[in-house]
């Protein structure tokens, strides 16, 4: 069991070996949320590099009131809006709400089963910006108004397209419940 009070005590001393553990024990938490951001697995691999050099240049601002992992997180996702606002271009039936996780890891959506890496692929898959709004809002939590002033959007723009990704999740998980159901037959 690790003590990560210890961890980031010596990391606020830079210790190269308790960074290297806090990188060690964090990193795949943290790569699964710029997964969720990047366009590949390299772009995730930059934004994880990134955030862990922000968490450690910034790790004397930790004050030992909440949760250190939840700090971390919020570095991360506040690193991976920040690339995307670097590397921007000219991007801009069933209910996805009622979508419930199922006793084996699978979801259920209507009368059908996802595994979490099909619903993974399908929100993958959404144009760059709604994806960034869709993992912000529905998967971080954050509110439409906090996205508008992260991301430099109107509270509209927000709340539209996560409208539209929804609708983008819905039309895909359609296509993908009717090929499982040709595969069965």
């Amino acid at each position: 069991m690790i003590d990560l009070r210890q961890i980031v005590k010596k990391c606020k001393a830079y210790d190269k070996k308790a960074q290297k553990e806090l990188y060690d024990v964090y990193s795949p938490v943290l790569y699964g949320i710029c997964l969720r951001y990047g366009k590949s697995e390299d772009e995730a691999e930059d934004m994880l590099q990134e955030g862990f050099i922000k968490i450690l240049t910034k790790i004397n601002d930790f004050k030992d009131k909440g949760s250190f992992e939840g700090w971390m997180k919020k570095i991360v996702v506040n690193t991976a809006i920040s690339h995307y606002h670097k590397n921007k271009k000219y991007n801009e039936s069933y209910d996805i709400d009622n979508i419930n996780e199922g006793e084996t890891g699978s979801y259920l959506w209507g009368n059908e089963d996802f595994t979490k890496e099909e619903l993974m692929n399908v929100i993958d898959d959404l144009p760059e910006g709604y994806r960034i709004i869709f993992n912000l809002y529905a998967i971080e939590g954050f509110k439409h108004k906090e996205i508008a002033e992260k991301l430099n959007i109107s509270h509209n723009t927000s709340k539209s397209q996560y409208l539209r990704a929804k609708e983008k999740i819905r039309e895909k998980l359609e296509v993908l419940s009717k090929i499982k159901i040709q595969n069965v037959k």
